[in-house]
């Protein structure tokens, strides 16, 4: 039996957790909160994140990460993306050398503009004293149409999962296809982890499109550009433009800004109506990436000179305390342009 660790207990952590039991895998939840992690052990659910939904029984939890980790072939992250430094600084150590390292996060990180891939191979890297191309090559990331939610109710859902190296990702493939969820393998890292990082941003703006009361044009409107910003940044960054017209980039953004699921379109709708961000924040339960992310995906544009006027809109609005109505003319004022990517 394969054994799997999944390093966070949030919604999407424990989604997933029920993909890989279901292809007949053991996995171990790791969280830190030990109140939540009996429940899951003995009440067979997570009454925090996917209350009512009974989780199968090869998942169990713990507080101790030297246990989640033991034996894992695969160790998935699943973390606020902020918080993935620290907190594998301190698992490191703890994993077997040769686990195939798993993010399930969709951000860039604060400060670095670093993806979460490179975060991974970083602090695992030093923490093994081994070369980063090693590392590199069992570091997979797993993104796409995803609403924990939904695949928590076992509906139909597709996903990609990326290594460098195509023989990982298959592994990975094999571990967590089951009859309701079917991976997709990739090579493309970058593209694949920028079209889950991007479409966060992208859906602040439709959210907060949606507070103010615009209509179905708008929207579109903000996906369709929102799509062509972020292909614009993949492509300066290495990626392939396939993958964005793919699962990990028009699958992912349609479904996290047209979705009442989706933290951050119900976190941008929020803004839109009025609330500040810190009432926006106070009534959020769940991490809403794209909040912070958005600052770094600016930050990766202005390091490669390339122009995304809709997250720099959304910065305007998030952290400089832009009225939406005022970002909103000027992002409709920009000059007129040929459309292309």
């Amino acid at each position: 039996m394969t054994r799997c660790a999944v390093f966070g207990t949030g919604s999407w952590g424990t989604a997933f957790a029920m993909v890989l039991a279901d292809t007949g895998c053991e996995v171990t939840l790791w969280g830190r909160r030990p109140e939540l992690v009996e429940a899951i052990n003995t009440g067979r659910t997570n009454p925090d994140y996917l209350p009512g939904v009974e989780l199968p029984a090869a998942v169990s939890a713990t507080t101790d990460p030297e246990r989640a980790a033991q034996g894992a072939e695969f160790t998935v992250l699943a973390v606020p993306s902020q918080t993935l430094r620290g907190n594998l600084a301190r698992w490191a150590p703890l994993l077997p050398d040769d686990t195939v390292l798993v993010s399930l996060m969709k951000g860039v990180e604060l400060g670095t503009a670093k993806r979460m891939s490179e975060v991974v191979e970083e602090v695992v890297g030093k923490a093994s004293g081994g070369p980063s191309d090693a590392v590199r090559r069992r570091v997979a990331v797993l993104t796409g149409p995803n609403l924990a939610k939904e695949i928590a109710a076992r509906q139909p859902a597709a996903a990609v999962v990326a290594c460098v190296d195509e023989a990982v990702a298959q592994r990975l493939q094999a571990a967590c296809h089951t009859p309701y969820f079917r991976p997709y393998t990739s090579t493309d890292v970058v593209g694949c982890e920028l079209g889950g990082a991007v479409k966060n941003v992208i859906a602040l703006a439709v959210g907060i499109a949606d507070g103010m009361g615009l209509g179905d044009n708008t929207k579109a409107s903000l996906i369709t550009r929102g799509l062509a910003e972020t292909t614009r940044l993949g492509l300066a960054m290495g990626a392939e433009a396939h993958t964005f017209a793919g699962l990990a980039g028009m699958g992912d953004l349609v479904a996290t800004c047209s979705s009442p699921l989706s933290r951050n379109h119900t976190f941008g709708t929020n803004l839109g109506r009025g609330m500040t961000l810190e009432e926006t924040i106070a009534v959020t339960k769940q991490t809403a990436e794209g909040v912070k992310s958005c600052e770094s995906v600016l930050d990766l544009a202005r390091q490669h000179g390339v122009d995304m006027p809709i997250t720099e809109t959304v910065v305007g609005i998030v952290h400089e305390g832009k009225p939406p109505l005022v970002a909103l003319k000027e992002l409709m004022s920009r000059s007129a342009k040929a459309e292309r990517h």
